[in-house]
This record gives structure tokens, sequence and C-alpha cells, in this order.
């Protein structure tokens, strides 16, 4: 029963996350930043300090644009006609996100710069990158896009249903990165099998259809080769 609440009020905030980003502009540009950084970082040769501050930086501008995004509409539900007091509430709530994103752009300012001046198209694909780095941005990634996709077609809820199935494209992603960092046949079986079964339990409940089953699991595989095959240290 405690574990049904943890997963219902999970589901609950996720919720909330694809409403903000279904009806906040400024949320989907703060998600495509988030998308665009993480990306660029494969390019560079991240230590754990200089990624972690690029994912708290990005959390702390959605976390600043969700609180926003509440206390707008908190304040429009609250005064239906102008009022002074709620305008100023709404641009100390607004001052947040600006000050969330110049944080930001400063973190990326100090982590990016020196490393942008060293790096040169032909040493893109030779950067090495231990393979922590690339399973959390694999993983971020993944998640980032299953739920925009969600959010865009506005269908389902955030862990039932919708056009893509994301435990299946977690699941697909999590057997090609055993694959490519143990090349052990007996591991990748056994994580094809637990795959399988995800994939089933998703049909069989009904919460997804054998189309968004094999969009999650093309969306899991695609991603997953692109970071793994190109940036991954052989």
């Amino acid at each position: 029963m405690q574990l049904l609440r943890i997963i219902t009020s999970f589901n609950y905030a996720i919720a909330g996350l694809i409403h903000a980003i279904r009806t906040q502009r400024n949320m989907q540009l703060h998600l495509a930043a988030a998308i665009t950084v993480l990306a660029l970082s494969l390019f560079f040769d991240l230590n754990r300090l200089e990624l972690g501050l690029i994912i708290v930086a990005i959390a702390f501008v959605i976390f600043a644009e969700l609180i926003n995004t509440a206390v707008e509409i908190i304040i429009d539900i609250i005064s239906k006609e102008y009022n002074f007091k709620a305008r100023i509430a709404k641009n100390i709530s607004a001052a947040a996100v600006v000050i969330a994103s110049i944080n930001a752009i400063f973190i990326a300012y100090l982590v990016f710069f020196d490393k942008a001046q060293q790096l040169s198209l032909a040493l893109i694909f030779t950067i090495r990158h231990e393979p922590l780095h690339l399973i959390f941005i694999n993983l971020g990634l993944i998640f980032i896009l299953v739920i925009t996709l969600k959010s865009i077609f506005s269908s389902g809820t955030p862990l039932k249903g919708g056009i893509i199935s994301g435990h299946t494209a977690l699941a697909a992603a999590a057997v090609l990165m055993i694959w490519f960092l143990t090349s052990n046949f007996i591991a990748f079986s056994l994580a094809s099998v637990l795959a399988f079964l995800t994939i089933q339990s998703r049909l069989e409940a009904g919460t997804h259809s054998i189309k968004e089953v094999f969009r999650g699991a093309l969306l899991g595989i695609i991603i997953t080769f692109i970071i793994f095959y190109f940036f991954r240290i052989n």
C-alpha cells in the first residue's frame, strides 16, 4: 500500500511536469537547452564534478520554471482582475527563473569555455569518456525525450499509456548498454529476457499497444547506439 502511494505521488509529479512542458513555452525552451547541453557534453572530457554541476544547473532552471508556473496559476485563480501585488508576485517568481538561467549560463561558461578552445573537429570522436558518464547522459536524454513526446502528443499519463512506452525505451537501452560495456553474450541474453518481460507486461496490462512499445524500443536503441558507438572508450 505504501509503495502504491509512492508510485501514485510520483505519477502526479510527472503529470505536473508534463503539463508545464505542454503549456509553457519557456519550459519547452529550457528542455531544448538541456538536451543540447547534455548532447554537447559528449564532446568534452568532463569529470564527475563538472558533469554534476551541469546536471544541478539544469535541474535548478527547471525547478525555478515549475515554481514560476505554479505561482502564476495560483495567482490567476485567486485574483481574476488586475492586482498590483499579484503582478509583483509574478515578477518575483519570474526573476527566480532569470537568476537560475544566469547561473546555468555561468556554470556552462566555467565548464565548457576552456575545453571548447581546445576542441577541434578532428578530435570529436576520439575524446575519452567514462562509461558512467555515458550511462547518465544516455538515460537522461531518453527520459527527457519520452516526457517531451508524451507532452507534445497529449496522450496517456506519465507512467501509463501514451504515444511511446518509456519503460520499453529504458529496457531496450539497458540491454544495448550491457552489450557495449561487457560484450558478454550471457549477460546480454539475460538482460534481453528481462527487457522482453518488461515489454510483455506493458502489452498484457493493456498499458501500451504494439506500436507504442515498438516506438519505445526503437528510441532506446537508436539513442544508445549513437551515444555508445561514437563516444564510448574502446
